[in-house]
């Protein structure tokens, strides 16, 4: 995990948990990747066409994205 999960610890006043219960950051990034994997884009139909294309590829983006911002590894 990175210092963001540590920040949204310290600002629900649960820090203290991740010490007594380190399995916490394991939920903590279960929840993430749960999240990241939500990005997945689902075409309209069996027709894969550019609007599709380009928004797979924008879905990826962004799942790689809350990754890297929440320090989960791939």
């Amino acid at each position: 995990m990175n210092e963001r999960i540590n920040q949204l610890a310290d600002q629900a006043d649960i820090r203290w948990l991740l010490e007594f219960y380190p399995s916490l950051e394991k939920f903590a990034e279960l929840i993430v990747r749960e999240c990241a994997d939500l990005c997945e884009h689902q075409a309209n139909n069996e027709e894969f066409d550019q609007y599709d294309m380009g928004m797979q590829v924008k879905a990826e983006d962004i799942k790689a994205l809350i990754k890297e911002h929440f320090g989960v590894e791939e």
